[in-house]
């Protein structure tokens, strides 16, 4: 291996190691390094009352489950509890990438949870939410370019409120997403949803360079949309037009990507089209696409079967 014994043991020193790491070599936000720390701090004093000076060795698929058990009693939630688990994974993954034998990351099973439905809107109900903006006001062409922006890119609602007027490339019709100063990634404008930002934008009056805006009349007129204004908008909507599920920015996102794997795009291209850091995160919506395609054969083709 190319680590040698000496750093092969030392757990306590391996966790501390790793999280410099985390918070100095690859750039997790604070939050994601502050819920490592606790999580693998966690696990470094339920072993450490087990075994006096722990070591990598001593990581074991029993451990693990005992480890599982102890914060089952103290009351978390399946999904903490699985986060625990992850950030576990995560550190043996490093271990391993380092040359050191660890307990095989498969062994250190992430319990499943029922989690939140994914929801996204069939054909007819994007085309409901999108119309339902009142095109005579600021406010309306605002959203109705808010909505078929979301819908067109799968941007998140974050990325869509920090964008200015020279993120839009219309010749190129193209959008350029910007994070921490540095370009992220470029997504194609479709005529439609470039159409509804054109006719936004030629409606303004102000100077403001944020693309889109609070209209309260003269006086704040330039201030930027919030995160948070937006999604009520697409609440307000939703209930306008009588759609009865849950309809969030989210939802238009997830409606792309479903929409852009039915029509045969392949992951990966959705992966960086959504911005997507594991293409596992991606692969969450093929799983939804793979129901609606066995749905649509049974239901067309199922009669007749066995």
């Amino acid at each position: 291996m190319a680590e040698s014994a000496q750093n092969q043991s030392g757990l306590s020193e391996s966790i501390g190691k790793y999280l410099d790491d985390l918070e100095f070599g690859h750039h997790f936000s604070p939050l994601t390094v502050r819920n490592y720390t606790l999580y693998l701090k966690r696990f470094l004093e339920f072993i450490s009352v087990k075994i006096k000076k722990p070591e990598i060795s001593h990581i074991s698929r029993s451990i693990v489950e005992n480890y599982k058990t102890n914060l089952s009693r103290m009351g978390l939630s399946t999904k903490t509890l699985g986060f625990h688990l992850i950030a576990l994974r995560s550190f043996l993954k490093w271990k391993r990438k380092k040359g050191v034998a660890t307990l095989n990351v498969e062994e250190v099973v992430v319990p499943k949870t029922a989690g939140s439905k994914m929801n996204f809107l069939s054909g007819s109900n994007v085309e409901k939410l999108l119309g339902s903006p009142d095109l005579g006001t600021m406010q309306g062409k605002r959203d109705r370019a808010i909505m078929e922006l979301l819908y067109s890119t799968g941007l998140r609602v974050s990325e869509l409120a920090a964008l200015d007027r020279d993120n839009v490339d219309l010749i190129k019709k193209e959008i350029v997403i910007i994070k921490n100063g540095k370009r992220k990634r470029s997504m194609f404008l479709s005529l439609r949803a470039l159409g509804w930002i054109e006719n936004y934008l030629k409606s303004r009056k102000d100077t403001g360079n944020a693309l889109f805006i609070h209209h309260r009349g003269v006086e704040g007129s330039d201030a930027r949309l919030t995160v948070r204004s937006i999604q009520r908008a697409i609440v307000k909507y939703k209930k306008k037009v009588g759609i009865t599920t849950e309809v969030t920015p989210k939802t238009l996102r997830a409606s792309f990507a479903i929409d852009l794997l039915l029509v045969g795009a392949d992951t990966k291209s959705v992966q960086e089209m959504l911005g997507h850091k594991n293409i596992s995160t991606t692969q969450i919506y093929t799983h939804v696409t793979n129901k609606q395609l066995k749905d649509v054969h049974r239901a067309f083709h199922g009669k007749g079967g066995n």
